[in-house]
């Protein structure tokens, strides 16, 4: 079932989901003094896929500090699990969960349903990367329906720092 895709240069909506206390959060503004951000959807604490691809992102952080842009990681896990995936993984990249349905369609998320018990007890999102610029508008977006393709970060972020440097304009607002 086909579902409407955010697209580049669309504004990006607001994220209601669950800090790793349960607490409700708006995720789609930058925090401090971080001027962009980057929302980075991982299919949960049962994925060791987005184990590692969470702790690369975390070796960025300077450099995306640098570049005035701050990150949010968001899954559809419940507190629990999502609190035992921080502890397990000790990550200083904010960690988020609680996507709801609703959530996951309105950013046109591609969800799985877990395979088995064993591997998670409610649908997820497959991984996606969302850059939100200064104006709340969506530069990048790169949805995937499958853990194996992800953005490659350290081009991601070289390519952030080169739109920031260049006042490159959003690519692909157009698609048919």
């Amino acid at each position: 079932m086909a579902s409407p895709k955010i697209s580049a240069g669309a504004p990006f909506p607001e994220c209601i989901v669950q800090n790793t206390q349960g607490e409700a959060v708006d995720i789609s503004q930058p925090q401090g003094d971080a001027e962009w951000r980057m929302v980075v959807v991982y299919r949960g604490q049962h994925c060791p896929i987005c184990k590692k691809y969470l702790k690369q992102l975390d070796e960025f952080l300077p450099k995306l500090a640098e570049l005035r842009t701050d990150v949010a990681a968001v899954c559809a896990d419940s507190p629990a699990q999502l609190q035992a995936f921080a502890e397990e993984l000790d990550l200083s990249v904010p960690l988020f969960g609680g996507m709801s349905d609703a959530l996951m369609q309105r950013l046109g998320l591609y969800v799985s349903e877990p395979r088995n018990d064993q591997e998670t007890d409610h649908d997820f999102p497959e991984p996606a990367v969302f850059v939100i610029n200064e104006q709340g508008t969506v530069q990048i977006v790169e949805l995937s329906n499958a853990p194996f393709a992800r953005p490659d970060l350290e081009m991601l972020i070289n390519g952030i720092a080169f739109i920031r440097e260049n006042n490159y304009p959003i690519r692909g607002m157009r698609s048919f």
